[in-house]
């Protein structure tokens, strides 16, 4: 199913977001965890992340596939502009359109050791360009990404907003927003996007928090902001980690709660390959 038919159908569409493990043998190890998951809570589609310059690029179709094949999940295949030509993207498009994907997730991506971004010679600088690309295939349903706090790298608020518009005129379907844990910052996104003309669906990403060093990793690379009392609170805990996840699953259910009953189309969890959080967090969200 193409993903952008699930919305508009009276009910939020809910994802997961999954990597893949380095090796063949944890990524066949990782399925029964996605099924249980899968079963249990019912996502309408799920993902699988493509890993610093390609690295996962073989694991990320193969997983896909077999969530799809073997499973009988919705699935997307993220798909970057980094270390690709032209030529080797419309390969990994022929792949996937192969084995039945019918979605992917057009990213720019991030280069790898943390270096600054360089476009591969013959490749794409921009996600834009890739989803246009993409587009040309008539395969796919396109997804693209967007930042309630703006991209790191972006010079304002209002270009990366621009770079969000026009990675939808390139051919993006709806597009999902990368980590936030204030509501309000997703809200006035939202708002500012429809004043632009963004007319597809706004996606919340929600990543649950397990880590307190993690956490601020994850946000020091992507720019997002933490909530100073939500923060107080994990750094009181930070060396507990059953009470740091406690903390983290609370704010999530009540994240997803206010981003639902506000309106919100749905919400893509980034799961980490971790079944607890997600699990804890969505079972409390539909028994509303």
């Amino acid at each position: 199913m193409r993903i952008s038919e699930l919305f508009g159908r009276g009910r939020p569409v809910f994802s997961f977001e999954f990597f893949p493990p380095k090796t063949d043998e944890a990524a066949s190890a990782m399925l029964p965890t996605v099924k249980d998951l899968a079963e249990m809570l019912q996502p309408d589609f799920v993902s699988v992340t493509y890993g610093a310059g390609g690295s996962t690029r073989g694991r990320t179709i193969e997983l896909v596939s077999r969530m799809q094949s073997e499973l009988g999940l919705t699935t997307m295949a993220h798909l970057t502009c980094v270390g690709h030509t032209r030529e080797e993207l419309s390969g990994i498009l022929d792949r996937l359109a192969s084995r039945g994907i019918k979605n992917v997730l057009a990213l720019r991506g991030d280069a790898p050791g943390g270096v600054k971004f360089e476009p591969t010679a013959g490749g794409f600088a921009h996600a834009s360009e890739l989803a246009a690309f993409v587009k040309t295939k008539g395969r796919f349903c396109i997804g693209g990404a967007c930042y309630p706090e703006k991209h790191p790298e972006s010079p304002s608020a209002d270009a990366d907003l621009g770079f969000a518009k026009h990675k939808v005129e390139s051919g993006a379907e709806f597009l999902i927003t990368q980590l936030f844990f204030d509501s309000e910052d997703y809200f006035r996104f939202v708002e500012r996007a429809r004043e632009a003309g963004i007319t597809v669906p706004i996606v919340p990403g929600i990543m649950p928090i397990t880590s307190v060093s993690q956490i601020e990793r994850f946000t020091e690379m992507c720019g997002a902001r933490i909530p100073a009392e939500l923060l107080a609170r994990l750094k009181r805990f930070e060396h507990d980690p059953s009470v740091v996840m406690a903390i983290g699953i609370e704010h999530a259910i009540r994240q997803s709660r206010r981003l639902l009953e506000a309106g919100a189309p749905g919400l893509h969890f980034y799961t980490l390959n971790k079944s607890h959080a997600t699990r804890s967090i969505l079972a409390a969200v539909k028994a509303l």
